[in-house]
């Protein structure tokens, strides 16, 4: 028997895309149970493949199979990320797997859009991390068009353009994700524009206090208005500016050097140490580049997670597998790793807790602002010493000795 809740984002999903199979181009008319289509186009391509795979929706056990197909597939995808950065310890990996009761559920009993955007995402950043820069692009694109929470790493993502190619070499791979939202919508966008770039890209959706897993300690009134949302935006936007003057960027140099020409910029000297990563900005040639990159992007998100207006259950696949990197990728002392695995279990229990508390919501703003904290301070640039190695010549030789 399969749980009635199965259904109910599942059928919402089906009935949206039903609409576009029967030739209904006017994103405002594309609507299901829950309400009205919100999503991009991208979501509309895929779930309407799954339309035809499950036949029209209704084969639901199938759907499950091909999600915990996808379920896998993200798996791989996020270890060979780890892999390829080197610093979280390998027992954690069990706990990604195994230990999360919420994340199989979101992945394979409901069956939302938000994994199938992560494991595309995911996907890019292997990309990125093979410097193919243009196709990670082009896949970040295509992940946003299945939902919008993907823009959350697009600060970091946009840091690591400019940081790599400057200015103007960051205009084609930013007109690349453009131009496949354009190509995505371009069958609505023909019909009626302003519906669907109000309905798909609506920044200013107001959320269900009831499903809020993160602010439920505040009064209704308090969560809905429209000034508390702005101090938000602001805090986000400040941590960005922190995070992008202060950690990100490795150079002496001001950051309005990120617009030049890479070949035209100064190189560092000393070299930087953070996290016992070595790089010289700008950054061409890296030493464990990969830990760099992943370390921006994640950050990025993870700022933006906890500046959110209203986290919902199915929003913890947003994060849950960039937690352990963030944890671990600060220096870590051998007594220090119980308290990280501490911290990982009290947000599984905080998001495990339905409906959400007073006392679950503040313990989950806690976990959040700890993790900034060691951030912060566990990646604070510090310079090598110019002080040169002590002499290693051998001490002269006495007469007598000679």
């Amino acid at each position: 028997r399969r749980p009635a809740d199965t259904e109910i984002d599942w059928k919402a999903y089906m009935q949206e895309v039903e609409g576009f199979a029967n030739g209904t181009l006017d994103y405002t008319q594309l609507k299901g149970d829950t309400g009205p289509l919100v999503y991009p186009a991208g979501f509309v391509y895929i779930f309407l493949g799954l339309y035809y795979a499950t036949g029209r929706g209704s084969d639901i056990r199938l759907a499950q199979y091909l999600f915990a197909g996808l379920y896998l597939l993200n798996l791989l995808l996020v270890f060979r990320i780890y892999c390829r950065t080197n610093k979280v310890p390998p027992y954690v990996f069990f706990f990604m797997c195994c230990a999360s009761y919420r994340i199989h559920s979101i992945f394979v009993l409901r069956l939302f859009n938000d994994p199938v955007a992560m494991a595309i995402l995911f996907l890019a950043i292997n990309l990125f991390l093979e410097e193919r820069w243009s196709w990670g692009c082009l896949l970040f694109s295509l992940a946003v068009s299945v939902k919008m929470n993907i823009l959350l790493f697009a600060p970091g993502l946009l840091f690591l353009l400019l940081q790599r190619f400057g200015l103007l070499g960051c205009i084609p791979k930013l007109c690349i994700c453009a131009l496949l939202q354009v190509v995505l919508g371009l069958p609505f966008l023909l019909v009626n524009p302003v519906g669907y770039l109000t309905r798909s890209f609506d920044l200013g959706r107001q959320f269900q206090f009831k499903w809020t897993v993160n602010w439920r300690f505040l009064p209704e009134e308090v969560f809905q208005n429209r000034v508390f949302h702005a101090a938000l935006l602001l805090a986000h936007l400040a941590g960005l500016g922190l995070f992008a003057l202060h950690r990100w960027h490795s150079s002496k140099e001001t950051i309005l050097t990120l617009l030049k020409d890479p070949g035209q910029r100064k190189p560092t000297s000393p070299r930087l140490t953070v996290n016992n990563i070595l790089w010289q900005a700008p950054c061409v040639c890296l030493l464990n580049a990969s830990a760099w990159i992943v370390f921006i992007l994640f950050s990025s998100n993870f700022l933006g997670v906890c500046c959110s207006r209203s986290l919902h259950y199915q929003f913890y696949v947003w994060y849950f597998h960039t937690l352990p990197y963030l944890l671990w990728c600060t220096p870590t002392t051998k007594l220090a790793h119980m308290p990280k695995v501490l911290l990982l279990g009290v947000i599984e229990l905080c998001w495990n807790t339905y409906p959400s508390t007073v006392c679950s919501s503040l313990s989950l703003h806690i976990c959040h602002g700890l993790i900034l904290l060691q951030l912060w301070y566990g990646t604070a640039p510090t310079p090598v010493s110019r002080t040169p190695p002590p002499s290693r010549k051998p001490t002269a030789l006495s007469k007598k000795a000679q």
